[in-house]
């Protein structure tokens, strides 16, 4: 049992981590945007292959979802993060009408991201 307990603790400590590079990673990759737009417009490049290197952190915290036993509604946040950054942002970019979308979407990662951190520290401190 303790085992179990542990690795409980130990998914839930890790999902956070990641959730909280995930929160810096959309601060940054919208810097880089401003950057590109603001300054240089050289540094698109930079936003665009950026995301590469955080994109898929859902799939990981959604795994560590299941093995901290985080609740249906945390899971399906995650699942949300996902389908926001990986096939929403894709399609704005390359269908003109919803590119007007694609600014607004960080928005809605960086709400949710912290939304799904506040609730996953409160969850923790009551099953302590």
């Amino acid at each position: 049992m303790a085992d179990s307990n542990t690795r409980v603790h130990q998914s839930r400590q890790v999902f956070l981590i990641l959730a909280w590079i995930y929160a810096i990673c959309i601060v940054a990759q919208t810097l880089i945007a401003g950057m590109a737009v603001f300054n240089n417009y050289a540094y698109w490049e930079y936003h665009t292959t950026f995301v590469i290197w955080f994109q898929f952190i859902p799939i990981i915290m959604l795994i560590l979802a299941f093995t901290g036993q985080l609740s249906k509604k945390i899971r399906w946040q995650v699942v949300g993060l996902f389908l926001l950054i990986v096939p929403l942002q894709y399609v704005s970019v390359h269908v003109p009408v919803i590119g007007a979308v694609h600014p607004v979407v960080p928005l809605i990662l960086f709400w949710l991201i912290l939304l799904i951190i506040k609730q996953v520290k409160r969850g923790s401190k009551v099953n302590k």
